[in-house]
């Protein structure tokens, strides 16, 4: 299923994440990336998420790969990990399990900016967040 995601989450596929096409709308997928990028940095410690006058992460980018339609009734568990860690941001990947259809149905990634929200300006991975994205994936990033 998704082993090299250190971090998953599961939910059902709601009927009113269907449109008039009668597949789980592409906004869902998007959203769903959110809800484990989210869990994921709440492993990490992310007391930072709701607190604007500090740094903490700010989304600059986001891609989604359509690969299966979802319907309801289903459930997914989509799954987030790190391939890559910048200066300023990190590069997590996304994967959405389809329990239904027993298949990877959506895969993308997002770019993570750390981000100063008093002088709104990204500023360096401090090096706490990036021993913990090292440890949660068991594994090193080359700095």
């Amino acid at each position: 299923m998704l082993e090299d995601y250190p971090v998953t989450i599961t939910l059902p596929v709601l009927w009113g994440d269907q449109d008039a096409f009668g597949h789980v709308n592409n906004t869902a997928c998007i959203r769903w990336f959110e809800s484990v990028r989210v869990r994921y940095l709440e492993l990490l410690g992310g007391g930072q998420l709701h607190s604007p006058t500090k740094v903490g992460p700010i989304l600059a980018r986001v891609a989604c790969n359509y690969r299966r339609q979802l319907n309801y009734p289903d459930e997914v568990t989509i799954g987030a990990r790190v391939e890559r860690i910048g200066n300023s941001s990190f590069t997590m990947q996304h994967a959405v399990w389809s329990a239904a259809q027993q298949a990877i149905a959506t895969d993308g990634e997002s770019v993570v900016v750390a981000f100063d929200y008093t002088t709104q300006k990204p500023v360096r991975i401090p090096a706490d967040l990036r021993a913990g994205i090292a440890q949660l994936e068991g594994r090193d990033f080359p700095s």
